[in-house]
Order: structure tokens, then sequence, then C-alpha cells
């Protein structure tokens, strides 16, 4: 159970988000949220996509559950991001990630007895996690790191 490799999400156009289908390449998630102070890290994080769009697949996972910031609709937030941040990876259905039922995507983030690797804590929108080809937890990064930062970067390179 130590790699991501093995979980499934809907995605918020209705589809089946499979991450085995992402082996190969370094995986970056984040949680989401569009009426924050760090939503314009939507911009960055679509900068990332697509510069690093063969080796790195970044997902969105929108989260009501830090300040009530994510209060829309999946078509909504669907429009929202394409319209201001023109974000064309791909997006999760809406999830828990505080409130319960916690999403097991991120029971395995959090945990080190099931991720193997650290415990985390999830404490505003725009944290990331980023996982390497096969699936595992590389590192753990707050809210603050822009996602075109050099802490993120030096994994890319």
């Amino acid at each position: 159970m130590q790699s991501i490799h093995q979980f499934r999400i809907g995605s918020i156009n209705g589809e089946e988000i499979r991450f085995e289908a992402f082996k190969g390449k370094k995986i970056l998630l984040v949680n989401v949220a569009s009426e924050c102070g760090y939503t314009t890290q939507y911009a960055q994080l679509q900068e990332l996509y697509e510069a690093f769009e063969n080796k790195l697949i970044v997902i969105g996972l929108p989260c009501n559950d830090f300040g009530e910031q994510e209060p829309g609709s999946h078509e909504e937030i669907r429009n929202f991001c394409d319209i201001n941040y023109g974000v064309t990876f791909p997006l999760t259905e809406k999830i828990n990630i505080k409130t319960r039922p916690i999403h097991s995507i991120y029971q395995w983030l959090t945990q080190k007895e099931q991720n193997g690797v650290m415990d985390s804590d999830v404490s505003w929108n725009f944290c990331k996690y980023l996982l390497d080809e096969e699936g595992r937890l590389l590192a753990f990064f707050p809210s603050s790191t822009y996602p075109a930062g050099e802490e993120i970067l030096d994994f890319l390179h």
C-alpha cells in the first residue's frame, strides 16, 4: 500500500481518474479552492503542468473544508478554473480532507502507517504532495510554497 497508484477518484467531469495511469510521471496533488488567498496559485500550477508535461501530472482536488472557500458545484468550479486560469490539468470531484468521511487518498497521504514515509497535516487550501514516478510519497509542501518555487522545481530538474 505504499503507492498511490492503487487509488481511483471521480473527476470533476464525472469520469474516473486512475492513478495507475500516471506510472512513470511524478504527481503533484494540491487541495484547491476558488475563494482563497492562495487561489492565484492556479496560474503557477498550470504553468508547471505545461512546462513539465512529459514528466509531471498536476491534479487539483477541490475541497470546502478550509474556511468554506470552495462552496461551488462541480460545474461552477470547472468554469471558474477555465475562465480565470485556463486550467487544463485534471480536477477531481469535491472531496473531504478534514471533515468526515475523509477521502481515502488523504488518509493515505497524511498517515505514515499507510504511505510508509511521513505523517503530515493539511492545515489549509493549496497544500501540496509530490509523489515519484512509482507513486511513492516524496515530499509535502505547505500552502505558502509556490508551485514554481525552488523547493518543488528541485525535484523536477
